[in-house]
This record gives structure tokens, sequence and C-alpha cells, in this order.
């Protein structure tokens, strides 16, 4: 049981569809660095509510524990964190004020992983929003990450609509030689390990690097930014099964 007392999986009866091919859905993702300050949640909601998102990806939330909570506005916030007390890393997910309606399920994983599955008209939408270690961590924390992430995904019906997004912390690079099924030619800069991990990833499950497809200027493609602001890099993305690239209208 969550917060509000529903159990994590709802009912089949108590869910509507919210989505559909016909209307367009804007799915954002974003490392806000913290929501363990006072007022940082409500700033999340103000950005997400500017941009007209109706399901937004939150990494670094450094909450701890897991559930499930409605802001003073309507939206829905479900979030993983930590189970040790220890305010870092942190996942979450936020549903526009309505969509909740659409809530078949969710589960938190970890400190790193949660995953949704929204019902749609046609087709359902499950999404796993990540946090995963930066490159420079130890190659076991990388191993168990993806290794966890698959299992994720392996829990996910076949014909559902697959989003993977978050901070992955991975440069993917422009060169798709030889990955042209899996990334286009519009990433940025040089490819890393974790870069090299997330491409393998996305090709061993038929994903697509949506970022990559998109032929914007370079200053459009940047994901992060140093406190100091020197150093930039695109290690945010988000991912699709191939089947459903077309549906991607613009990332």
């Amino acid at each position: 049981m969550n917060g509000s007392g529903e159990s994590r999986k709802e009912a089949t009866d108590k869910t509507k569809e919210v989505l559909n091919a016909k209307t367009k859905t804007r799915i954002g993702f974003w490392n806000v660095r913290t929501m363990f300050e006072t007022g940082k949640l409500a700033q999340v909601i103000s950005e997400m509510n500017r941009y007209n998102l109706h399901i937004l990806g939150v990494s670094e939330s450094r909450w701890t524990g897991t559930g499930r909570l409605r802001t003073n506005t309507g939206e829905t916030v479900l979030h993983s964190g930590r189970d040790d007390n220890i305010h870092t890393e942190g996942v979450a997910i936020v549903l526009k004020k309505g969509l909740e309606k659409s809530l078949m399920e969710w589960k938190p994983v970890n400190s790193r992983l949660i995953r949704i599955r929204l019902r749609g008209r046609h087709n359902n939408l499950s999404i796993l929003q990540c946090y995963a270690p930066t490159n420079d961590h130890e190659e076991e924390d990388k191993d168990l990450f993806y290794e966890q992430l698959q299992a994720k995904l392996n829990e996910i019906p076949r014909h559902d609509v697959i989003t993977l997004m978050g901070d992955l912390n991975a440069k993917v690079g422009d060169d798709n030689n030889g990955a042209e099924r899996t990334m286009g030619k519009f990433g940025c800069g040089s490819i890393n390990n974790n870069g090299e991990r997330l491409v393998e990833f996305c090709a061993s499950n038929d994903l697509v690097i949506g970022g990559t497809l998109f032929n914007h200027p370079a200053i459009h493609r940047l994901t992060w930014y140093s406190p100091n602001g020197r150093d930039k890099n695109q290690i945010d993305h988000i991912a699709i099964n191939g089947i459903w690239r077309g549906s991607l209208l613009d990332v």
C-alpha cells in the first residue's frame, strides 16, 4: 500500500484511457539536483506547467523512501528513493492533474529506477525513469544498474509503448555507424563508457535514442551544465521502442 491508501497496482475498472493517438503527449525529464528543500517541489511543478508537460520524470530528487502524493494544484507525484534515510539519488514521476485516472500500475524499484504504466486507447504506455551512476562510478555499480534496468524492462508487456528516460550520465556521441537502428547522427561530442553501455542496452532491446534523431542546433541538444557553467554535455536521454519511432515528433 502507498501513502494514499491505494495499492500500487490500480484496479483495472478504476482506470480510464487519457492518452490517445489523436492528441500529443508532452513528456519531460529533469535532473533537479534536489527536491529536498523547502519550496523546491513547487518550483518543479511550476516549470512542468510552464512547459505544458503531461508527464515529468525527475532524477536526483534526494527524497528517501517511496510514496505517492498529490500536490495542492492536483498533480500526482510518484517517488522512489533510498531506504537508509540518506538524501542522495532518488527518482520520481509527476503526472499532470487528471492523468492519474489512467495510472494502471507503478513500481518504485530503488533510488535509481521507478516504473509506471498508463492506459492508452490502443496501446498502454510504460515509462522507466532512471538516474544512472556517473561515468566514473565503479564498474560493478554500472553493471548492477543495467541488470536491474533489464529486469524491469522485461516485466513490461510486449505490446506497450515503452519509454526509457532520465539522467543516464551517458554521452552517446554523433557517430551512429553500425548503430543506425538505435540512434541518429545528432548526438553531441564523443561517446563515453556510459554511452557505450546505453547504446548497447538500447540495441539489444530494440530501443531508439530519441534525442539523436533531430537536427537541432548543438546548444539545444545539451542537457547538462556544470555549476560553473563552463562544462556542458548531452547526458540525459529518452528512448522509445523502435516500432514506435515515428511517434516521436521532437526531442
